[in-house]
């Protein structure tokens, strides 16, 4: 396959979703937190806990941020609850929804669920809810057996993380742990570019996860899973070097991290700079970038920094015209 109907194929998907969105200037994720049905008072303690790093991590970042099961509450019915939330939450918009779920998980061999007080959540009811949204998201599976989620809600715009690689991972999942630290540790910052974006959270927690593993010498009963690019196949952290996936799947399919790198909690001054349509932009060709980078073999060295300039001048201009003062514009004595 040419690399360019490769690039289409990376992209497409997401700017057919981006092209629906809002036209809002400012970036102002929402952030939902569920802390299931924890089973033990030990459970209780540490998914609070998690939950509230992210609590906190959503309220420095001014994320409009809501919680499901994170204090002591009177509601047997988190399943409503959860719903009713993401009922209210705008469907078209350029804003990212984070969905964290944080707790236990079971498989009957047919169907995943998210353990709740009252009703479970499924993950195909999840699914369900989600389709009518048409806006960035990212769901952090936590859980055990999370595995088949991934499969289920995995789509255009969408960045899609468990806990386990299948639904017979059932036991205690600690990612969770490990998840809720890795935002806010300059260690996640792989980059260096002075933000954590959810792929070098992910990555992080993986890392802090195998080292737990190994240093209490027990056996690895969860292996976290990554998919940013709408397959529902998931890459695994050990293939990533740096910030990029460097081993190859055996059928060739594309690799995930790209998507994942685009989504930071926490947003910069150039971030903000730029309108919805520009980092729509912004995102679009960035993957197309990337994608030319993978298929730099294929190519001929001429077309392939000829194509890489003309991405690189048009990545150049977006910024440039968002460092504009207010009524600057491009023509006459104005400095480069």
């Amino acid at each position: 396959m040419k690399w360019g109907i490769l690039s289409a194929a990376l992209v497409v998907s997401w700017v057919a979703t981006a092209e629906v969105l809002s036209t809002n200037q400012e970036v102002v994720p929402s952030v939902i937190i569920v802390v299931g049905a924890p089973g033990e008072d030990l459970f209780e303690e540490q998914f609070a806990a998690w939950g509230s790093n992210w609590w906190g991590a959503a309220e420095t970042a001014r994320a409009k941020r809501q919680a499901v099961g994170l204090t002591n509450s009177p509601a047997t019915n988190q399943l409503e609850q959860l719903r009713l939330m993401l009922h209210a939450e705008q469907k078209n918009s350029s804003s990212p929804l984070w969905l964290i779920l944080i707790g236990h998980g079971t498989f009957d061999n047919q169907e995943a669920k998210f353990n709740l007080r009252g009703p479970d959540l499924t993950a195909t009811t999840l699914s369900e809810w989600l389709k009518e949204f048409h806006r960035p998201i990212a769901i952090l599976n936590t859980f055990s057996a999370s595995g088949p989620f991934m499969n289920k809600l995995s789509g255009p715009g969408r960045v899609v993380i468990t806990a386990t690689r299948s639904g017979t991972e059932q036991n205690y999942s600690r990612f969770g742990k490990y998840l809720s630290e890795a935002l806010l540790s300059g260690d996640a910052d792989l980059d260096k570019d002075g933000r954590v974006s959810l792929l070098e959270c992910y990555l992080k927690a993986a890392r802090d996860l195998a080292e737990f593993y190994r240093t209490q010498g027990r056996l690895a009963t969860e292996h976290p899973l990554l998919d940013d690019n709408g397959d529902g196949l998931g890459t695994p952290p050990d293939w990533f070097r740096g910030i990029r996936a460097v081993k190859k799947a055996k059928d060739d399919a594309s690799l995930d991290g790209m998507r994942a790198h685009q989504l930071h909690l926490f947003s910069d001054a150039g971030e903000l700079a730029l309108s919805a349509e520009a980092r729509t932009r912004r995102d679009a060709i960035e993957q197309q970038i990337e994608a030319l980078r993978q298929h730099k073999a294929d190519l001929k060295e001429d077309d392939y920094y000829g194509q890489l300039e003309k991405l690189l001048v048009e990545l150049a201009m977006l910024y440039r015209g968002a460092q504009k003062p207010p009524g600057t514009s491009s023509g006459g004595n104005s400095r480069p």
